[in-house]
């Protein structure tokens, strides 16, 4: 089977294929999760090495491989361990601009990294196209790879769909403090597998703070009309907390249930409306509004 053929999971029965040998899933839709890396320099990724990295990271990991097309010249391979196999495709220009805002604008690390990020010259995007169908097993296996990058000038993760992003120093940080453990009971959702951005709106008092990316989940999106800036810590981690509850109860919120706060502060759920057309999905999207009942 071809390099090609597997990287697009196209089955080839002619040719035989071994234990090692990755293959994409098939019947995976065409909407792939997917995380973006930014790095300084050309991509300079030896596929070997990656695979040693890779092995490192986690028990689970042992057996892990990294396998590319020498015929391509820019980097175009597959890694995978397991049931995960993740595409990456290398691009020897910048992330677009446009693009790029919107993940490290919102984003909460120093302004000084944010431009090290903008000064970027090159990136890769990370696809799932594996055969874990949870979503968060998804994301976990990409930030692995990502991790791994760390060691070939990356400098950032970015999340487009959920208009987020971290230094890569962080999340390689965070996968060596406890591997996939970390990722799965020690990192927010709001930090990269969904996104928390804060905007202000022309004859409106207050700054609008929401969540993007939980419908990935099957979950709803929330956001609340906050009194300034400095409430955006104790609202990204209520809807963290909320998120997290969801996502392990199976519990569901729509509007007109109310909700209460570790700290006691009571909360009722509404749909937007006519005028909050800017908090217009994706999907469902839930205002929160302080009550005193």
């Amino acid at each position: 089977m071809s390099f090609l053929s597997r990287f697009f999971g196209r089955n080839d029965k002619k040719e035989d294929t071994t234990a090692t040998t990755l293959i994409a899933n098939p019947n995976k839709s065409s909407n792939l999760i997917s995380l973006q890396i930014v790095f300084k320099g050309n991509i300079s990724i030896d596929e070997a090495q990656l695979e040693q990295v890779l092995r490192k990271l986690d028990p689970s990991m042992k057996q892990a491989f990294c396998q590319r097309d020498p015929q391509i010249d820019t980097f175009f391979g597959l890694a995978g361990w397991g049931k995960h196999v993740i595409q990456m495709v290398g691009f020897e220009v910048p992330f677009p601009e446009e693009h790029l805002e919107v993940c490290v604008a919102p984003s909460h690390y120093p302004a000084e990294q944010k431009e090290q990020i903008r000064h970027h010259d090159s990136h890769l995007l990370l696809l799932y196209a594996g055969y874990d169908d949870n979503v968060q097993e998804q994301y976990i296996a990409l930030t692995m790879v990502a991790a791994a990058l760390a060691q070939f000038n990356a400098l950032a993760v970015l999340n487009e769909h959920t208009h987020t992003s971290l230094p890569i120093a962080v999340v390689s940080e965070i996968v060596s403090a406890g591997s996939m453990d970390m990722l799965r009971h020690g990192l927010q959702l709001t930090m990269l597998f969904c996104g928390f951005v804060k905007y202000k709106v022309d004859g409106v008092n207050g700054v609008w703070m929401r969540t993007y990316g939980a419908e990935t989940f099957s979950l709803p999106n929330f956001a609340v009309l906050a009194h300034g800036h400095d409430e955006g810590q104790k609202y990204s981690d209520i809807f963290n907390n909320v998120l997290n509850y969801l996502l392990e109860s199976g519990a569901e919120m729509v509007a007109g249930h109310t909700m209460e706060s570790a700290d006691g502060i009571i909360m009722r759920l509404r749909e937007p409306k006519a005028d909050e057309y800017f908090l217009d999905g994706p999907d469902t999207v839930l205002v929160v509004e302080i009550t005193d009942e």
